[in-house]
């Protein structure tokens, strides 16, 4: 197996480089966000293409699709394959044009993206705050202290920096609408900074297992008030499905020996409620209150599955949800409405 730096540099940055082809990346971009409905996903955030116009075509193609869609373009300008690169100033102007052409429109929202900090230099985090500043409304995603290795190789980058997060906010990346994607390794001190911002931490556990980089911390995140959602961060991430991550949380606790221990009710909220939140606006979806976005998913057992076979002797509603959650895979997935409207019953999207 790999861990994070060479599965990158193997796996993952050749393949992001293919995106330079704008008709490819249309085609990749159908088919993810296909995906993502058929697991009954029904809004994301979703780390974009380093290619302006592979990050159009993923915004056009959720817009298309009517799936609500908070990305932005990937930057980097270095440590990664030269093609991805790309300029402090080029950076700007492309976030800029992205962001006026698409931000507020079709249930689509910007999130600037600085990769992580091992790939950003200072100038191009300035630029991302700058962004932030000019358009106070967007979010913000990156990677945080994800692997030992990783977070080695940024204090040599930064020495100036106290840690991995003081990286970012050196340069007004934190706030209640940044999400930071892993944070497996956090000292005290940054857990304290991330609560004290209101900013979200993406747990994405079964990235986290197949890559070996930890076990998430997820009562320090909690004693510290330090705010987290789901995520699935596909690529080494081992699937679309939030019910699968959930269950991979749950099995991530019972390793620690400060394990959290997390009935089915904790799941539901992690994987809709808590989601919903690091997305906004606040109020908008993750519940069943009047008001709120009517993303709603029906999950009916395949015949004859032990996810059927289990729900006939499930005992409380308690049971039956730990089923859906530890059984339920994308075929149980029978039908998805994102904002009341239907978009995919019976293994079809309605727009097929």
């Amino acid at each position: 197996g790999l861990d994070l730096l060479d599965w990158l540099e193997r796996v993952t940055l050749p393949a992001e480089a293919r995106f330079a082809d704008e008709a490819y990346a249309r085609r990749e971009a159908r088919s993810f966000l296909r995906a993502l409905v058929r697991s009954g996903t029904t809004r994301a955030l979703v780390f974009g293409s380093h290619f302006a116009p592979a990050q159009a075509a993923l915004f056009e193609e959720a817009a298309a699709l009517g799936f609500p869609l908070t990305s932005g373009l990937a930057t980097g300008d270095r440590n990664l394959r030269p093609a991805l690169h790309t300029t402090p100033e080029r950076a700007y102007a492309e976030n800029r044009a992205l962001i006026e052409r698409y931000h507020g429109k079709n249930g689509l929202r910007y999130a600037v993206t600085p990769r992580f900090a091992l790939s950003t230099s200072e100038a191009l985090l300035e630029v991302s705050g700058a962004l932030l500043r000019e358009y106070p409304d967007l979010h913000l995603q990156t990677h945080l202290n994800e692997n030992p290795r990783e977070i080695e190789a940024v204090a040599r980058l930064f020495p100036a920096a106290r840690d991995y997060l003081d990286v970012y906010d050196r340069f007004g990346l934190l706030g209640p609408r940044a999400v930071f994607a892993h944070d497996v390794h956090p000292n005290p001190r940054e857990l304290e900074r991330l609560a004290a911002s209101a900013a979200w931490v993406a747990h994405c556990p079964s990235s986290n297992a197949f890559l070996g980089s930890g076990l998430f911390p997820m009562r320090a995140h909690l004693e510290a008030g330090a705010r987290f959602a789901l995520g699935s961060d596909v690529g080494a991430g081992t699937r679309f499905s939030l019910l699968g991550e959930a269950m991979d949380a749950y099995k991530t606790q019972r390793q620690r020996a400060d394990g959290v221990n997390l009935p089915a009710a904790a799941l539901l909220w992690l994987a809709t409620r808590a989601g919903a939140a690091a997305l906004g606006p606040p109020g908008e979806a993750g519940g069943l209150e009047p008001g709120r976005s009517a993303d709603l998913v029906w999950l009916r057992p395949p015949p004859s599955s032990t996810l059927e076979a289990v729900l006939e002797h499930a005992g409380s509603s308690e049971h039956a949800l730990g089923a859906a959650f530890a059984l339920a895979r994308e075929d149980a997935v029978a039908a998805v409405w994102i904002r009341g409207r239907l978009v995919f019953e019976r293994g079809m999207l309605q727009a097929e």
